[in-house]
């Protein structure tokens, strides 16, 4: 079994000289600094001791745009045929791929106050948020991506404000990048995500052909089908689902206080079997949406936990994709 390694954290109310935490949620630049690198060297390490080669990538495959026609030879891909030439010239042809080797990849970070949760308890005894592993699948992302002449950008969204960062190479940009979605702020009070607005932006002005990664716990209504439909008609996509154990279920806890992340609306609630097993359906049913949503624009679906390790999990998603096994998760 895998050391389970917890992603490291970057808000507390105390100062954890091992993870960078400092106090009322403030960054300290230096400690920022450490603990982005703390979790540089664990993903460098974790993933490359188990996948090999320079060009890891998350969605192997063509990775081309379409090039000059030439005709047509025995054996070569029907799918490929360039149709308009062949009706043009009254002989088969088919169109040339020629390889992109600049990747651009956008990772698009839903930071909505629903991220700032978390109940499973880290080694230091404070909770694992959601918003920490969006951090660390981040970082994950970013190291699969790197490598010659590829390019990182990102756009995060808290609801109340979205940050954009265009593509670059290098790694002083990859630790830029990561740094800005570290350094992101809260959502302020009663303020909800707004994922359809930062996906619209990798719609208008349109982006050149690439990756793109949506990190999120994906709560709430699904109100951003058009602009998921209008990216995975250009862009090869990849959603990172991040969840907490009480996303998905209820404890025995009898009477509680259930508060909205995001609306600040408070209910008092008794929790039977009966509102625990409602509870756990319906959370099921909308992961299963979510899930459907994603794969119904060409989006294959990686769930992180924040009770499980996350590396391993994304270990197995890439080696599951370096296999063929499109969509498992």
């Amino acid at each position: 079994m895998p050391e389970l390694v917890p992603p490291p954290r970057f808000e507390a109310r105390r100062v954890d000289n091992a993870t960078g935490r400092v106090a009322s949620g403030a960054l300290d630049e230096a400690r920022l600094t450490t603990a982005l690198r703390t979790l540089e060297l664990v993903v460098k390490r974790r993933l490359d001791g188990v996948l090999r080669g320079d060009h890891q990538g998350l969605l192997p495959g063509p990775g081309s745009e379409p090039g000059e026609s030439r005709p047509y030879s025995p054996g070569d891909d029907v799918r490929l045929m360039d149709w308009p030439v062949t009706a043009r010239t009254t002989h088969p042809h088919v169109r040339q791929m020629v390889a992109d080797r600049e990747l651009s990849t956008w990772i698009v970070v839903d930071l909505s106050a629903s991220l700032d949760f978390g109940t499973v308890a880290g080694s230091d005894g404070e909770p694992i948020t959601k918003r920490d592993l969006a951090i660390a699948a981040s970082a994950a992302v970013t190291h699969l991506v790197s490598g010659a002449a590829n390019r990182v950008g990102t756009v995060i969204t808290n609801g109340d404000s979205i940050t954009r960062i265009p593509p670059r190479g290098g790694r002083p940009h990859q630790q830029q990048v990561l740094s800005a979605i570290a350094r992101a702020p809260r959502a302020p009070e009663g303020v909800r995500g707004n994922l359809a607005d930062a996906l619209d932006l990798l719609r208008r002005p349109q982006q050149r052909r690439g990756l793109v990664v949506i990190i999120s716990d994906f709560l709430g209504p699904i109100d951003y089908l058009r602009e998921l439909r209008g990216l995975g008609a250009r862009h090869e996509m990849l959603g990172i689902e991040v969840l907490d154990p009480r996303d998905l279920e209820l404890p025995a806890v009898g009477e509680v206080r259930l508060r909205d992340a995001e609306s600040g609306e408070v209910r008092e609630v008794t929790v039977t079997k009966r509102l625990q097993s409602e509870f756990a359906a319906a959370a099921l049913a909308h992961h299963e949406q979510v899930v459907r949503t994603l794969r119904g624009v060409g989006a294959p679906t990686l769930e992180l936990r924040t009770d499980r390790d996350w590396l391993t999990d994304i270990v197995r998603f890439v080696a599951a994709r370096r296999r063929g096994l499109a969509g498992v998760n």
